[in-house]
């Protein structure tokens, strides 16, 4: 009865993607090879880390990364007040490194990346002392890397779509990839575009004494195009390697927006220009211990953006804002496993890091800032019977300093030591309940501090950085009991002092979006995610008992709900409620349908924000299937069926109503080839070919 129960918690569980293996009559059989075939699950629970795999989800991967990001449970992008996942500001990373933009530049940029173009994303809910104390609350990672095999590949994917709101726009995002390795050294080329149009409705509301007034209203037609490429080469030498990624990454955004209010009438366009250039050389020693792992890597990173709004009426420039910014960043990683623990190991490491950047108003240079970290860490992780602890500190010495065209900034010149401990204990392989506690920091972007507004702006309307922002410190704790990676509960609280958030504020009749230091805010957290197979509707629970679990053939319902509490002093606020449902039903001839349904609950405080109209609130649709086998992808999907996401928000202590309106119901699809190659090596020895399903290619682009 015992185990009969345990596998009905394991199917009920384990029921998105748990796989199990078929049954076949036994018999003697020579094996000349055997292939372990790793198999990538669509969401997959560690002990830190939570990643969801894009690359074969047609529903994340049909338009942009934001696009995909926004279905993700669990996780707000709000275009007012950043990226948040379970009740933790993010640090948006790229390929493990940090993008250090936020709100609408990061938003921007995501937007002009195609979502075909990632293969997972990792959101580290507990970053430990390996990475960056200013990590802050909790890190996305968006991995973009494939692998590269023993011979040449090719996969091409386009998505084209096209939004209905009050006229048809276009989006096409196209990628080629091309990647393959010898007995020396492998080689990865990614190159892609990306071309969208779409349109933004914003307004913002002054309800005083009765009456209201409209401040702003604008209608903005967008335009945008982003070209990128990824490259990468890895040279084996002897047992180590040596492994250079170089990226870059241009856009070319621009908009025409018409706006009217309080006494102003405009006609104005923008135009944005942004380059973004990545250069990485890691070298990585090898030992006869495969367990053992020493890295040094250098990354340099550059930066430019360019904004410019004119004005069709007047004829006259009114904004003219340049950045530039620089990043140095060197390190050194070194682990190895421990006598006593048979899965324990030591790691520590160091890095030195500097960061430049200048920002420019009308050709004038209004802001120079220099940042400089210094860092050492170390980290045990221990085995002990049942449990798994983790203990580990970090120490970064700041430097902060710089000046405005006008004064020099509040400098900050601090040692500082972040701790963190996690403790696991394993009821099953599958199971487990985990505590963690950590300290962290997040020193402010560089887009929060820039001084110059990057945004539209009308005689009402003003955007602009802080660049007196302080550091905020974290403490972080959490308890989460998971099983079988997608069933799960949990409770964090994050406790921030000197947060930097966004506030809209009204001064005269003119609202100014900026960002503001908080003494103290703590966000509490409570989510839960289950999957629950139909079968147990349709077959009954004795009959679903006796079945095997088929990934492919299943069909099965997730539910995740979570509620987040944002308690800021000497304010009344509330919580909130966000849903999540996921179903997949595969109908005849193998055809996948996917739908998933969002919605997060009125009247709760998002920060100084109070949500007043449904936020999330979308319908998504997507139907794939696979053909020639496995070599042709073909997803067709429908977002937004019922064109109900907006957002509608007030402003604490303030009159105003803010609401956008953007062309999120979208129609397209999406095609995914891998095209066939034919070269020396596979012909020479074609058993490779019989073994591509056992992932045992290294990455190129990061390691």
């Amino acid at each position: 009865m015992m185990k009969n129960n345990f596998f009905l918690v394991l199917f009920l569980l384990g029921g998105l993607f748990t796989i199990t293996a078929q049954e076949t009559p036994a018999k003697a059989v020579e094996l000349n090879e055997v292939s372990i075939v790793k198999v990538k699950k669509a969401v997959e629970q560690k002990a830190d880390r939570t990643i969801f795999d894009f690359a074969n989800q047609p529903s994340l991967n049909s338009g942009s990364v934001l696009e995909g990001i926004k279905k993700l449970p669990g996780l707000i992008a709000s275009d007012i007040a950043g990226m948040m996942y379970q009740g933790k500001q993010l640090d948006v990373y790229l390929d493990g490194r940090p993008l250090n933009i936020t709100t609408n530049e990061l938003n921007s940029f995501l937007e002009g990346m195609p979502a075909n173009a990632i293969e997972k994303i990792e959101i580290i809910t507990q970053p430990g002392a390996e990475f960056p104390a200013t990590s802050g609350g909790a890190i996305m990672n968006i991995i973009t890397n494939a692998n590269a095999k023993k011979y040449l590949s090719a996969t091409y994917t386009n998505s084209t779509n096209v939004t209905s709101y009050d006229r048809l726009r276009w989006r096409v995002n196209n990628s080629l990839l091309l990647s393959a390795k010898n007995k020396y050294f492998g080689w990865q080329l990614n190159l892609g575009q990306s071309y969208y149009e779409s349109t933004l409705f914003t307004s913002l509301t002054k309800n005083e004494n009765n009456a209201s007034s409209i401040l702003s209203a604008t209608n903005a037609d967008r335009i945008g195009r982003t070209n990128f490429v990824k490259s990468a080469l890895t040279f084996d030498l002897g047992k180590d390697r040596l492994l250079l990624n170089y990226d870059l990454n241009y856009s070319n955004n621009s908009s025409n927006t018409i706006g009217n209010g309080v006494g102003f009438t405009t006609n104005d366009d923008s135009f944005t220009d942004g380059l973004r250039q990545d250069f990485v050389v890691t070298y990585q020693k090898k030992f006869d211990d495969k367990a053992k792992k020493l890295e040094f890597k250098f990354n340099f990173k550059d930066s430019q953006n360019d904004f410019i709004l004119n004005s069709r009426i007047n004829n006259t420039s009114i904004l003219d804002n340049a950045s530039d910014q620089k990043l140095y960043n060197a390190k050194v990683d070194y682990s190895q496993p421990i006598a006593f623990s048979d899965e324990g190991k030591l790691s520590f490491g160091a890095l030195y890091e500097s960061l430049l950047f200048e920002a420019q108003n009308m050709n004038v240079v209004n802001l120079d800032y220099q940042r400089q970290t210094i860092a050492a860490y170390g980290e045990l992780q221990t085995k002990f019977k049942k449990f798994n602890f983790i203990v580990g500190g970090r120490a970064e010495d700041y430097n902060i300093s710089g000046k405005t065209n006008t004064a020099a900034l509040i400098p900050f010149k601090q040692f500082r030591f972040f701790p963190n401990a996690s403790a696991q204990y394993n009821f099953d392989d599958a199971i487990y309940f985990n505590v963690n506690y950590n300290k962290k920091i997040s020193l402010p972007s560089t887009t929060s501090l820039n001084p110059n507004n990057t945004n539209y702006q009308n005689p009402n309307v003003d955007y602009t950085g802080n660049p007196n922002l302080q550091p905020t410190i974290f403490d972080n704790y959490e308890v989460k009991l998971s099983a079988f990676d997608y069933a799960f509960i949990g409770y964090n609280v994050s406790s921030a002092k000197n947060q930097v958030v966004n506030r809209v504020l009204l001064t005269n009749d003119v609202v100014v979006n900026t960002s503001v230091n908080v003494p103290e805010i703590k966000v509490h957290n409570f989510n839960i995610g289950m999957p629950i197979p139909y079968m147990l509707f349709t077959e009954g629970l004795k009959e679903t008992m006796k079945m095997n679990v088929n990934p492919d053939t299943m069909n099965f319902l997730y539910v995740y709900t979570a509620y987040q509490y944002h308690q800021i002093p000497d304010i009344k606020t509330n919580g909130f409620w966000m849903f999540n449902l996921m179903s997949q039903i595969v109908l005849p001839k193998e055809i996948k349908f996917i739908a998933n349904f969002n919605y997060m609950f009125p009247k709760g405080n998002y920060f100084y924000f109070i949500v007043e109209k449904p936020m999330r609130n979308t319908v998504d649709l997507t139907f794939s299937k696979k053909f020639f086998k496995g070599q042709v992808s073909l997803s067709v999907s429908a977002d937004d069926i019922f064109n109900s996401n907006r957002t509608v928000v007030s402003s604490y202590n303030t009159p105003l109503l803010l609401s956008n309106k953007s062309d999120s119901r979208r129609f397209g699809f999406s095609v995914n080839y891998k095209i066939p190659t034919k070269n020396k090596l596979a012909k020479e020895d074609p058993s490779l070919l019989n073994k591509e399903k056992k992932e045992e290619s290294e990455g190129t682009l990061n390691q």
